[in-house]
């Protein structure tokens, strides 16, 4: 059985009646709740958490999850929905690579002025700003996150960490 599978079949979730927003998750290249996918499409992103298997592949998921909120259900501009992409694909890039876990967490959410977005995991190793040099080929997630968000840091749960980051939305 693959982790997906495993962590679907721990948790009893309803099965979700086929919807428009399943519709236009498919549309963005979004699918789940098939053996081996890599998110959970019975939970919205802007509405809880929705989980996704600790592999590479979640990043796209996350993106395209991302790309979907902002653009399509919010409208916001090309350049704000850009940085949230590459920094929500930073910040899943690191849980994938240096928490050990199964599975995370992503939430996207909207305030007053604000765009948030959360990953949660279950490690509470807190991720570490290195500097950086002109010819790093990697470690340069944080320092990214640093450069283009407005706000961004780290709490530590019971059982893990939310890693996050905050983008001032522009009024209109």
């Amino acid at each position: 059985m693959s982790v997906a599978a495993s962590v679907v079949s721990q948790t009893p979730i309803p099965t979700p009646v086929r919807s428009e927003r399943i519709e236009r998750f498919e549309e963005a290249g979004v699918t789940g709740q098939q053996p081996g996918s890599a998110v959970d499409l019975t939970h919205d992103p802007w509405v809880g958490e929705v989980r996704l298997v600790s592999r590479p592949e979640s990043a796209g998921a996350a993106r395209r999850l991302t790309r979907l909120q902002l653009q399509t259900r919010w409208l916001l501009g090309p350049q704000l929905t850009e940085d949230a992409v590459l920094l929500v694909s930073e910040l899943v890039g690191n849980a994938v690579k240096h928490t050990g876990a199964e599975v995370f967490g992503l939430r996207i959410r909207r305030r007053r002025g604000w765009l948030r977005i959360e990953v949660r995991d279950p490690s509470r190793a807190l991720p570490c700003h290195l500097p950086v040099r002109e010819f790093d080929v990697s470690g340069r997630g944080l320092w990214l996150v640093d450069r283009l968000a407005d706000r961004w840091g780290v709490d530590l749960l019971p059982h893990g960490k939310c890693t996050w980051f905050e983008l001032r939305l522009a009024r209109p």
